[in-house]
């Protein structure tokens, strides 16, 4: 079966085109070929299927097998395969994903997208609807691994918690990721962004993934964490986020309510692959 590797600022997937394939068991599969020693490699996989209501719908598993509710890295390159391999040739797109349908606007330069803008639609903060059990989404205590951490929770249409800090080089994800992820405060689970606020305008941050672990980038958190950081007084609504795999643009539109992303999205190769 035909596979594409692409990667958003190091946010890698495998991506199979479900206008042309079948997929059986994504779950299993997504396992199997996300290995980095036995498989392709990869944070997931990708599927790329036909929408009623869109251009195209993103089904994404990560590394667990468990299913993914929505990407921002992901989309971008979503959008990027379909544009360049001819699904829709339109330079704005509807992608459907499990979280509703999200425009996405392309930059094109002799045929090629070299950056898209993903409205990724407004944040979800009520603590119910994230879901967390904590009674506010703002400046929250809990206990893990013994240490006490201040989060704050938001949905991007997955759940999110926000943790600033005054560096983030220095941090062992590997021993507090696990914890974070599985708090009982976070029923379904909780992706958590480690920020370092650098001015008004910009941010490093590190990430880690539910069901992926530690990734190099990750679009949903960068734009959760730029509603944390407005939220909490510490930047304006327009900021750059410095990740390990790249940078991404982000603005919260006081207006509208909504967040819009801006990053790059990449072909790795193509391959073939026993299902």
């Amino acid at each position: 079966m035909k596979f594409t590797k692409m990667q958003g600022i190091g946010n890698d997937y495998i991506y199979f085109n479900c206008f042309e394939e079948t997929i059986e068991n994504p779950e299993e599969l997504s396992r199997r070929l996300s290995d980095r020693r036995f498989g392709i490699g990869g944070d997931g996989i990708c599927l790329i299927k036909p929408s009623d209501r869109a251009d195209a719908f993103m089904d994404l598993y990560n590394a667990d097998g468990s299913r993914a509710m929505m990407c921002g890295n992901g989309i971008r390159c979503v959008g990027k395969y379909v544009y360049e391999r001819g699904i829709c040739r339109r330079d704005v797109l509807k992608i459907d994903t499990l979280s509703g349908v999200k425009t996405l606007y392309l930059t094109v330069e002799n045929g090629i997208v070299t950056a898209v803008k993903v409205n990724m639609g407004a944040p979800i903060l009520e603590p119910a609807k994230i879901p967390t059990t904590l009674p506010s989404n703002l400046k929250q205590k809990i206990q893990a691994n013994g240490t006490e951490y201040e989060v704050t929770a938001v949905s991007m249409g997955n759940p999110h918690s926000v943790i600033f800090t005054n560096e983030v080089d220095t941090l062992d994800l590997e021993k507090i990721g696990p914890a974070l992820e599985n708090h009982p405060v976070f029923p379904e689970r909780v992706n958590t962004e480690f920020v370092q606020v650098l001015g008004p305008h910009e941010v490093r941050m590190r990430v880690w993934e539910r069901g992926s672990g530690e990734t190099w980038a990750c679009g949903t958190g960068a734009c959760a964490t730029v509603v944390a950081c407005v939220l909490n007084g510490k930047t304006e609504r327009d900021v750059t986020i410095h990740l390990r795999g790249g940078d991404l643009f982000i603005v919260w539109d006081k207006e509208t309510g909504e967040v819009e992303m801006t990053g790059p999205a990449q072909f790795v190769f193509d391959g073939t692959v026993e299902i």
